[in-house]
């Protein structure tokens, strides 16, 4: 392929990522034009390659529609820009006031589980509290289900996972697998698309096509019973609010609380 035809080509590329982050944004293109400061028209050229986006408009309308900055930079190649978002592996030393932060906030949680994962929801780091709940599951769980990185979804959603422990299994099950969907299709998270597609077989209708209400998500209710103890808990979860790195994009905390006083005391009581 020629430069020319090569730099056709990456330009063509631009205008159908546009229109697809658009749409899946559900905004129509004088919803994007108000809200990024550009006009419509120049929207819809944009789109439609009557216009070639500048590298700043590019950065604009791409902080407009919230794409992650792994598409940013896919954005730009696209348009035969350089990529500007940097993706340190977690050791690089850049990243180590990122990593401390993740330190601080793990360890701070004790003596109850927290986890740092990225968009595919492999485990990227946990607090002791969460090794000691992993434990009681059994070490050999992560064997069982094959996991390599250890991964949150699989984890749960695995037939020889922790399935057998939830007792309100038919509750979450839906929702956790609604909150995983919706967040691959709105990040384009093609790793998280992977594991949904490894762990659909598994799994049973009312999971796979459970209702589809974002009013349910944000906070998720556990139930476990782990050799006849009972824990319950619910989640929260924690981003960076403003990175300049795709690793630091991709992560997020997640951290688990004790719903009732029972659980409450057992884990500071094993802490």
């Amino acid at each position: 392929m020629t430069a020319a035809m090569s730099t056709a080509h990456a330009t063509a590329a631009f205008p159908h990522l546009l229109k697809s982050w658009r749409q899946r944004r559900r905004l129509s293109q004088l919803e994007l034009a108000l809200t990024s400061g550009v006009s419509q028209r120049h929207v819809s050229f944009l789109e439609s390659g009557r216009a070639r986006p500048s590298r700043d408009m590019i950065l604009q309308l791409s902080e407009t529609l919230d794409v992650p900055l792994r598409d940013r930079n896919q954005w730009l190649l696209a348009a035969g820009f350089a990529p500007v978002f940097a993706a340190r592996p977690l050791d690089d030393p850049q990243m180590s006031h990122v990593m401390t932060a993740i330190r601080l906030m793990l360890a701070n949680h004790e003596p109850f589980p927290a986890i740092a994962i990225d968009r595919a929801w492999d485990i990227r780091m946990a607090n002791a509290a969460f090794e000691r709940l992993s434990a009681q599951i059994g070490d050999e769980v992560w064997a069982r289900i094959g996991n390599n990185p250890r991964n949150l979804m699989s984890l749960t959603f695995h037939p020889e996972g922790i399935r057998p422990f939830i007792v309100n299994w038919n509750a979450i099950a839906p929702l956790l697998w609604c909150r995983a969907r919706r967040e691959a299709e709105s990040s384009a998270g093609e790793d998280m698309q992977r594991v949904l597609a490894e762990l659909a077989p598994f799994q049973d209708a009312r999971t796979l096509h459970g209702p589809d209400d974002p009013t349910l998500l944000p906070v998720l209710p556990l139930e476990l019973s782990l050799h006849g103890v009972n824990l319950a808990l619910f989640t929260v979860i924690s981003t960076f609010g403003t990175p300049q790195d795709v690793t630091a994009d991709e992560l997020r905390i997640e951290s688990f609380f004790p719903a009732d006083d029972a659980t409450d005391r057992l884990f500071r009581a094993v802490s």
